[in-house]
């Protein structure tokens, strides 16, 4: 049976992140998140924690107080154990070069959040709904 998959949730908007989870609540998926503020506090957690064996699904922001979320990606794919760990970056930055390049680094999906809160709760209920039905693979 597989382990089930942990939620890292990067975003330093409270607000945001209280929706975020909210509505993947309300989406039906009951997966642990685990929530950081902070990328240099995330990644102190995902790479230097050997205890997450579980499978991860990391939700992160681009805009950062303390780093650049491009750079917290680009490390996490360069991982040995976490660069199979999908990415998807929710983010209000709608840069062709940007959403480009967060591709080119091996984030999974890209969403932009829109500013008007119900667009935005609606594209998080999709999401809930993806990680419902997702299939994240083990760790090796």
């Amino acid at each position: 049976m597989a382990e089930p998959v942990t939620i890292i949730m990067i975003e330093d908007d409270t607000g945001h992140a209280r929706l975020i989870e909210k509505n993947i609540r309300r989406a039906g998926v009951t997966n642990e998140i685990k929530h950081f503020d902070y990328g240099g506090a995330a990644m102190e957690f995902l790479v230097g924690n050997k205890a997450h064996a579980t499978p991860l699904l990391i939700l992160l922001d681009l805009n950062l107080p303390d780093m650049s979320g491009t750079d917290i990606l680009e490390k996490i794919k360069a991982d040995d154990r976490l660069h199979r760990a999908p990415v998807i970056v929710l983010t209000t930055t709608d840069d062709k070069v940007e959403i480009q390049r967060c591709y080119d680094l091996g984030c999974n999906v890209y969403i932009t959040k829109p500013v008007e809160y119900e667009t935005f709760a609606a594209a998080i209920r999709q999401l809930g709904l993806f990680l419902s039905v997702m299939q994240v693979p083990d760790p090796e």
